[in-house]
């Protein structure tokens, strides 16, 4: 059996992340440790976004919460909106629907790597703000059948990728599978 080098947030032009829409965060999260064998997943619940732009326009905001778990060199995000406003994540999957979403890049070049997209002729969903880093999700749907989101370098990103991931190198498959991704 080969090692595999889990490197968390590792920037490039690679997916670094697949993303779930579902109803139930924990009960998805659940679901995929009973599953799969991945885990465990870290929990943010109710993250506020407020500070985003929807399709050029500003956005009333969202409140979702997610739960994230490492895969080898893959993390597994499952994301449940708890609001009914318009979001990148209702574009795809409708309300009361679960399916695939997008892939995550996670750049240091954040200003070219999304310029790219839109210098195809792809929209921007959502462009938004966690303290400093900033993200967007690119409608590539029309040619990937999924959204790409690309997430900016940031120190604190990476220590949360870091956390997600060596979480998953020490889980003994029992122990906690589902936990805070912060204190």
């Amino acid at each position: 059996m080969s090692n595999i080098t889990i490197t968390p947030g590792q920037t490039g032009p690679h997916v670094m992340q697949a993303a779930f829409i579902v109803e139930d965060v924990e009960e998805a999260a659940k679901a995929w440790i009973a599953a799969t064998g991945i885990g465990p997943f870290f929990m943010v619940p109710h993250i506020e976004l407020a500070e985003a732009t929807y399709r050029g326009a500003p956005s009333e905001g969202i409140d979702f919460s997610v739960a994230l778990a490492q895969s080898g060199g893959v993390q597994i995000e499952l994301i449940q909106q708890h609001c009914d406003r318009p979001s990148a994540y209702r574009d795809t999957i409708a309300k009361g629907q679960t399916g695939f979403h997008h892939f995550c890049i996670y750049t240091a070049d954040y200003d070219a790597c999304r310029q790219r997209y839109v210098d195809q002729g792809f929209a921007v969903a959502i462009d938004g703000k966690f303290g400093a880093m900033r993200f967007c999700y690119v409608d590539t749907a029309p040619a990937l059948g999924c959204m790409i989101e690309i997430v900016e370098e940031d120190e604190n990103q990476t220590s949360a990728f870091t956390r997600i991931a060596q979480g998953a190198a020490d889980w003994d498959g029992v122990t906690d599978p589902i936990r805070p991704l912060f204190d």
